[in-house]
Formats: C-alpha cells, sequence, structure tokens
C-alpha cells in the first residue's frame, strides 16, 4: 500500500469518526434523554475523543519519538490559553461580585 493511499484512508477515517462523533454531541443535546449533568459529561468526553481524533488523523501526532515535541507544543499552547481564560473568568467573576454586591 502506498503512503498516498494510506493517507487518504486516515483523512477519510478521521473525517468519519469526527462526523459521527458530532451527530452523536448534537443528537444528545438536541432529543435529551438523560439528566442536564450526564449529557455535559457526554459530549465534553465526546469533544475529547475528537480532539484526540483530530490529533492522530489530521495533525499526524502520535507517541511516537519523533512526534513528541510537536505534542509538547500543542500541550504548552492549551496550557496557556487554559491559563488567559481562567485568568480572565476571574477578573470578570470578581468584577460581578462587586458590581452586585
Amino acid at each position: 500500500m502506498s503512503d498516498r493511499t494510506r493517507e487518504l484512508r486516515t483523512y477519510a477515517v478521521g473525517y468519519v469518526l469526527s462526523l459521527a462523533l458530532t451527530v452523536a454531541a448534537f443528537a444528545m443535546v438536541r432529543w435529551p434523554s438523560f439528566g442536564a449533568r450526564a449529557i455535559f459529561g457526554t459530549v465534553l468526553a465526546l469533544g475529547l475523543v475528537q480532539m484526540a481524533v483530530q490529533f492522530r488523523c489530521f495533525l499526524h501526532i502520535s507517541l511516537k519519538r519523533s512526534s513528541r515535541h510537536d505534542l509538547q507544543l500543542i500541550l504548552f499552547s492549551t496550557l496557556i490559553i487554559a491559563l488567559m481564560v481562567s485568568g480572565t473568568l476571574v477578573i470578570l467573576f470578581n468584577l460581578r461580585g462587586r458590581m452586585m454586591g
């Protein structure tokens, strides 16, 4: 099997998995059959699985030695974004508390 065929197969599998995960999350929210907490947890889990599918199938990041630097860069970027978002939320909630109280 050629590299091009293998790459196309990886893209096709990634597309189908991403589509299935998106449809599953949409269906859980659109037609709720569980409690709000269960739906939230399931949608969160589906989102995390979809991130793993995106990393593996489209960004070609695996746990091999050669890909670890790319993975570390993505994890560091995620950490910086999480710090920025959480800091912004702390400031917003603090301002909200001062204005309401």
